[in-house]
């Protein structure tokens, strides 16, 4: 074979074109849901959701996903990576088709999980597809593209569901994955070609139900005792049980021959941190991201629509900011830029602690785009340290620890973020509610979103009950940001202790001796 020939699929173009949309409807619908929060919080105009039911509406749906990517990636690696990416997609889209008529807030919550299991089909499948219809001098082209779409979903989601919101009912937010998931399937079909590892690794089934038993239910005791009070011996059963699966999980996998999680790579510094960087900052970012919609549709009284495109400044901040700082590592080192990014992170979820109902919004804004402007300065160098930390065989490892760490820090922050504002609001909310029949105080003690539900039956008590119900969320949000901004700073520690810092010039060797094997 000539040393230039392309040795790429002749259809490898559009093959990721159908990838790319595979791609796009997994990560297009978290960053949908987010708008539509206070919406399924509504009794008339959603499912009436507490709180505590919203947080498992996300996280049923991230920690299935987690929890099966590795298994679903070795899978798709021994039945065909396409068969697993079709599958995976017909997955999804009944999930969605699930959800979007779901009749209680629990059919959702089962129905999001679903997707969870679709979804941890069709991401690793896309990535394996990728690596084998490219040749390795424009893989790193077309993995750029591919990543570029969740920038693009990140963009686009938001606003997406406003405009749905706007015109349909909330089912629509899911229905809408229906006709894409179609039109993907039929795409794959013709263009795809099937492929596997002829070599796959052995599936760690007791490993995954370890580590999917041991964060539901720790998760589940974060979230209950956030929504109900700490002082119930359940939930102290759950997050104690869930703790200890948890090391059971981490036992396991140290003394297995096929870890789903090989946790002994977390002894190499230059992986570990990187990876604790992805997950505090993730921690912080997702808790912050769910309290912002309820602050900006209910507390300020925007729109779905309108409050889509405020989130829009974080999404350009991270499309313009994310492609410039591999240059920014090269000159300035992953230390320097990774911690002038998470500094930024820090400062906007910090900011929201000084956030109230009369601030303008344009300071608001600023905030979103620091967010952006910092999390995109964190991705890239972060993924580069473990990458490098690795030898090349198992790149797909680190890139698979890389996701499931992200989603299982997103799902914990939502849950321990949304337990403190849950706590901080009921106990701000209490002193108002005293006169109100049990029923109503029960639901409007429960969250902002149930408060507005009984004004809106009180008559002339209303705006009393509206402005005690913000002055509790307000404050209850003050001390979540808090919270999610020294998460974000515990990140800086990281980086500072244990990133590499600015690279050094090659030193050749010196004339008329050989260059040593290895030294450059």
């Amino acid at each position: 074979m000539p040393p230039n020939e392309n040795t790429g699929h002749p259809r490898r173009w559009a093959i990721l074109g159908v990838l790319v949309i595979s791609l796009l409807v997994v990560v297009l619908d978290n960053t949908i849901l987010n708008v539509a929060l206070r919406t399924l919080a509504d009794p008339v105009r959603g499912l009436g959701a507490s709180q505590g039911e919203l947080e498992w509406s996300i996280n049923s749906y991230t920690l299935v996903f987690a929890g099966l990517l590795f298994t679903f990636g070795v899978l798709g690696d021994r039945a065909g990576r396409r068969r697993m990416l079709l599958i995976g997609l017909a997955l999804f889209g009944l999930a969605s088709l699930l959800s979007a008529y779901a009749q209680s807030p629990a059919q959702l919550i089962a129905a999001r999980a679903l997707m969870g299991v679709g979804g941890a089909a069709i991401m690793p499948a896309t990535l394996s597809i990728i690596s084998s219809v490219f040749d390795p001098r424009e893989r790193g082209r077309a993995i750029g593209m591919w990543a570029s779409a969740v920038g693009l979903a990140v963009a686009i989601g938001p606003i997406l569901g406003g405009l749905l919101l706007e015109h349909f009912w909330w089912g629509s937010v899911f229905l809408i994955n229906v006709p894409v998931v179609a039109f993907g399937v039929l795409l794959v079909a013709l263009l795809v070609p099937e492929s596997r590892d002829p070599a796959p690794g052995r599936i760690d089934a007791f490993g995954v139900l370890l580590s999917v038993v041991g964060l539901v239910t720790l998760t589940y005791g974060i979230i209950d005792g956030g929504e109900h009070g700490f002082g119930r011996p359940l939930v102290w059963a759950a997050l104690l049980g869930g703790l200890g699966v948890l090391g059971w999980f981490v036992w396991y996998e140290r003394r297995s021959s096929h870890p789903s999680l090989d946790v002994r790579l977390f002894r190499m510094p230059r992986f570990a941190a990187p990876v604790a960087m992805i997950g505090l900052v993730f921690f912080a970012a997702m808790g912050v991201m769910f309290f912002s919609s309820f602050y900006l549709q209910l507390v300020r009284g925007y729109s779905p629509l309108q409050t889509g495109l405020l989130f829009l400044p974080f999404a350009v901040a991270q499309l313009f900011f994310a492609p410039r700082s591999a240059a920014m590592v090269r000159r300035y080192g992953a230390r320097a830029v990774s911690t002038v990014g998470l500094v930024l992170t820090a400062v906007a979820l910090g900011a929201f602690a000084f956030v109230d109902a009369a601030t303008p919004i344009w300071v608001v804004l600023v905030f979103f785009f620091l967010q952006g402007a910092g999390m995109a300065s964190i991705m890239p160098p972060a993924t580069e340290s473990i990458m490098s930390a690795l030898p090349r065989e198992k790149a797909g490892v680190g890139s698979a620890i890389s996701n499931t760490i992200r989603q299982v820090a997103a799902a914990l922050g939502v849950a321990v973020i949304g337990s403190v504002l849950a706590a901080g609001y009921r106990a701000g909310i209490g002193p108002a509610l005293a006169d109100l029949p049990p029923a109503a105080r029960e639901a409007a003690g429960e969250s902002i979103a149930g408060a507005y539900a009984v004004a809106g039956q009180l008559g002339p008590a209303a705006p009393g009950l509206v402005a005690a119900a913000d002055d509790a969320f307000v404050s209850a949000m003050h001390w979540s940001a808090a919270l999610a901004a020294l998460v974000a700073a515990a990140g800086v520690l990281v980086a500072l202790r244990w990133l590499p810092g600015r690279p050094g010039p090659v030193t050749p060797p010196p004339v008329g001796e050989p260059e040593l094997a290895g030294a450059a």
